[in-house]
């Protein structure tokens, strides 16, 4: 696997520049070079690179260059050469890490950030490489893992997901992994470490990107920024983090498994039979094959107060909610800030929807005695209509709350009382349209069940459910793959080959069979027998 990294540490700038030479970003980006090269196999290109003096020349003849100039054109054709090579030469894994300063350009309302190479002059208009342009870059980029690490002001500026990674990418990100790390948002400077010669977000990089404090010895994008994330929980400065895709490995190495003393009994099955996939670890460690819907549905829901998942029986709606969107919402890797949202757990609908609603709001683990207080209190609000839902939400003290209605369609199916649907209805319509950015309604609907809004329903939430819709659509033959054989590979086993390919062909034109599919790898997991040597497997 070819794995290319460009590592960039600017600290000179013109005479005439008001931007002040720096001491940090060469210092920096030499430490990070030398990290990726020695401990995650990465060829690393130094920009600029001069002759190492130092003592240690012979294992690092070059390192970057402390007073060393860096123009413009030369990043531009550096970054080009890393992402979009000429020929064949294209690299599995990317990495661009910048340090130096950061520009902002306020023109006619429009911010826009950038990159400050040596001769960026902004008296006259001379800002440096252009985000903006990184974005397209990246976007138009064939490598399939892509890494940026900027240290710099005003680097949120990357993040600019509705221009970069907006609707018009959002079905190709399935083909992409991708890792975004800004030093600060986008109107936020970043600093220099009073306990370290390090910037901030460098200095939390070089210990998190450390093998050796990982039990298992090895760093991936996820580790990464979880560990950056809790380090600088309390800088004066937020760092962003954006991860999409598959998991990336970064530095060290992944211990092989031993299976000489291998147990049929202390296995645990990484299928679900007939049940979904729910949000905690322990299953959503196991559901694979909705990395790109899952990525549609995080920035849906980023960006919105309403998604309504649509899809046919057995399409796997309530798995990519819980253990896909919920679960990455939880961890906050692909929006900064969603860890620390409040998310209700999912619930249906059932015979008494307002019912229902009012005891998902309710706290689970209260004591009996204050949970029926609570609850009655809920109960009543939900009885008064909107107004109710809107205090009922109001009341948990955080920035987001993301309210998640599961199989939507038990309004319906199960709920007799009309009046009662209708309220329902009205009362979420109202809760949406009154809170704006602080709610969002995720619901989950059999397809079939769509025109019951226009036949029966409320006019005004069918126009809002099919103004919101993210259809669930077939697993590919790849997606397919994915989610037979790597729940395998997260226990040390592996199907053979032949089975993996006669059950794609059986369920590749069956939508809804994700469930049977489920229940047969079960099956044949409680059935397998295990050779040792290869650990695959046996029927």
């Amino acid at each position: 696997m070819r794995r290319d990294a460009l590592v960039v540490g600017i600290n000179v700038y013109g005479e005439r520049s008001q931007l002040k030479p720096l001491s940090a970003p060469a210092h920096d980006a030499e430490a990070i070079a030398r990290l990726l090269s020695d401990c995650g196999n990465f060829s690393v290109t130094r920009l600029s690179a001069v002759f190492n003096k130092d003592n240690d020349q012979e294992q690092y003849p070059y390192r970057v260059g402390q007073k060393t100039p860096v123009s413009r054109n030369d990043l531009r054709d550096a970054l080009t050469q890393l992402f979009n090579p000429e020929g064949r030469a294209i690299p599995d894994v990317a990495l661009f890490y910048f340090s130096g300063h950061g520009l902002r350009e306020t023109s006619g309302g429009i911010q826009e950030g950038y990159l400050a190479n040596s001769d960026a002059n902004p008296d006259l208009g001379l800002y440096g490489l252009s985000l903006q342009w990184l974005r397209r870059l990246l976007q138009a980029s064939p490598v399939r893992q892509q890494i940026v690490w900027l240290d710099c002001c005003y680097a949120g500026e990357l993040l600019n997901f509705e221009e970069s990674l907006g609707e018009a990418t959002l079905g190709q990100r399935e083909h992409r992994d991708r890792c975004f790390i800004a030093a600060c948002r986008e109107y936020e400077s970043a600093f220099e470490s009073v306990i370290s010669n390090h910037g901030v977000l460098t200095g939390a990089l070089l210990k998190a990107l450390d093998p050796k404090q990982h039990v298992n010895q090895l760093v991936t994008n996820l580790t990464l920024t979880e560990d950056v994330s809790l380090a600088l929980r309390t800088a004066a400065q937020r760092p962003l983090f954006a991860n999409f895709g598959n998991q990336i490995a970064l530095t060290g190495t992944s211990p092989s498994h031993d299976l000489g003393g291998f147990s049929l009994e202390n296995t645990v099955c990484p299928y679900r039979g007939l049940a979904y996939f729910d949000c905690q670890e322990e299953d959503a460690r196991f559901f694979h094959g909705r990395r790109g819907l899952t990525d549609m549905l995080v920035e849906k829901v980023r960006t919105g107060n309403f998604v309504a998942v649509l899809g046919a029986s057995g399409s796997g709606k309530s798995s990519v909610v819980r253990a896909g969107l919920l679960y990455q919402l939880k961890q906050g890797q692909q929006s900064s800030t969603s860890d620390r949202w409040s998310m209700i757990a999912p619930f249906r609908p059932g015979e008494h929807p307002l019912q229902s609603l009012a005891e998902a709001l309710v706290e689970p683990n209260l004591r009996p005695i204050d949970r029926a207080a609570y609850l009655y209190t809920a109960q009543k609000l939900m009885n008064a209509g909107g107004t109710g839902l809107i205090q009922l939400v109001n009341a948990y003290q955080t920035e987001r709350v993301v309210l998640v209605i599961d199989q939507f369609e038990e309004c319906f199916m199960l709920c007799r009382d009309r009046a009662e649907r209708q309220q329902f209805f009205k009362s979420l319509l109202e809760t949406v349209e009154h809170l704006g950015h602080k709610l969002c309604l995720v619901l989950t609907l059999r397809a079939d069940f769509l025109g019951k809004w226009l036949e029966q329903g409320d006019a005004e939430f069918a126009r809002k459910i099919q103004e919101n819709l993210i259809t669930v659509s077939p697993l590919s033959q790849e997606e397919l793959r994915q989610a037979i054989t790597r729940p395998a590979e997260q226990v040390s086993l592996q199907i053979e080959p032949e089975l993996v390919n006669q059950m794609i062909l059986d369920i590749e034109h069956s939508p809804g069979s994700l469930p049977l599919l489920q229940y047969t790898l079960t099956q044949l997991w409680q059935r397998r027998a295990v050779n040792c040597s290869n650990s695959k497997f046996k029927f």
